[in-house]
């Protein structure tokens, strides 16, 4: 038997439950993995109340989407989406159901080997921002040569934005709170705060303009100063996909929607593989026991975690 958080009905995170489950033996094409590490995003919080995909044929939901563990059971004639795979081989999942558990069996095909250098907290957090951050990053159309502005530069997604902006030969001004801006300029970017009369501080740090910009903390603020300094909306991305900034023609990603980069395959080794090498450093702001799920959730539902917030069982 495994432990599991699960979702009984529409209620918030105070409605989460842990609950004991049968862990089914791997069919073809699906590996089970004892989880040690599992990444929580803000979509894990959202989800709890419905929202916009509220939809009572997922009760119970199980909650949670990428996992670090280890490979217990393997099933007839499966690789992993590296290749081989054997019992004992420590492993990363994305897109997977239900990774707030102990144990979990899960497709194969989501499934990659973990480096040796990548411990199991990073790992467990690395792929859905990695790919989310990359996917911004594309839809910027930020260039070698190019003057980026980066809203929430210090979080878990911004910070990885910059990072890879930076490795791209792109020139960034990022933003974060006052507390944050060595962190910023350690990791390659021009920082400066957020709140009143950013346009003004972005543009004394950069008086020949923006040719791009992403907003990875999701605030109005960002929208609205970005739309002020990139003449073309389509040369900024957004995690956010609120009415705004679908009607000023900004580029939304897409998260897990099939036409998103985070959806394919590909970007994942590629994050994973800059990972292992060093190029990509995740800010882990905190971890939690599994069993402290929800506050865990509470603290991602902020908005302002200061990095990626990590449950290890």
């Amino acid at each position: 038997m495994a432990r599991r958080w699960v979702l009984p009905e529409y209620g918030g995170i105070d409605a989460l439950v842990l609950i004991d489950v049968a862990v089914p033996q791997p069919a073809r094409g699906e590996v089970t993995i004892t989880v040690t590490a599992a990444g929580v995003n803000p979509s894990d919080a959202k989800a709890l109340t419905g929202g916009w995909n509220a939809d009572p044929a997922l009760l119970p939901l199980a909650i949670g989407q990428e996992v670090a563990g280890v490979v217990t059971a393997i099933g007839p004639d499966t690789t992993i989406a590296s290749g081989a795979v054997a019992v004992g081989d420590r492993v990363v999942a994305f897109k997977v159901a239900g990774g707030f558990a102990t144990e979990l069996t899960v497709p194969a095909g989501d499934v990659f080997a973990l480096p040796d250098s990548i411990d199991d907290t990073a790992a467990a957090g690395i792929l859905h921002v990695g790919v989310v951050a990359s996917e911004l990053l594309h839809l910027s159309g930020a260039a070698d040569g190019e003057t980026l502005l980066v809203h929430g530069g210090s979080g878990s997604v911004g910070s990885l934005v910059v990072q890879l902006a930076r490795r791209a030969g792109i020139r960034v001004i990022a933003t974060g709170s006052p507390a944050n801006q060595a962190k910023l300029r350690a990791l390659g970017a021009e920082p400066t705060t957020y709140g009143d009369g950013l346009a003004d501080r972005a543009l004394t740090l950069a008086p020949g303009g923006f040719d791009g910009a992403i907003d990875a903390a999701g605030t109005d603020e960002a929208l609205a100063v970005s739309l002020e300094l990139v003449a073309d909306p389509t040369r900024v991305a957004t995690l956010a996909p609120g009415p705004k900034a679908r009607d000023a023609g900004v580029r939304i990603s897409a998260g897990a929607a099939p036409a998103s980069i985070a959806f394919r395959m590909p970007q994942r080794p590629v994050v994973l593989a800059l990972a292992a090498s060093g190029e990509l450093t995740l800010p882990i702001a905190k971890t939690f026991p599994l069993t402290q799920a929800p506050d865990a959730l509470r603290l991602v539902a902020t908005g302002h975690p200061g990095g990626k917030v990590v449950l290890l069982s």
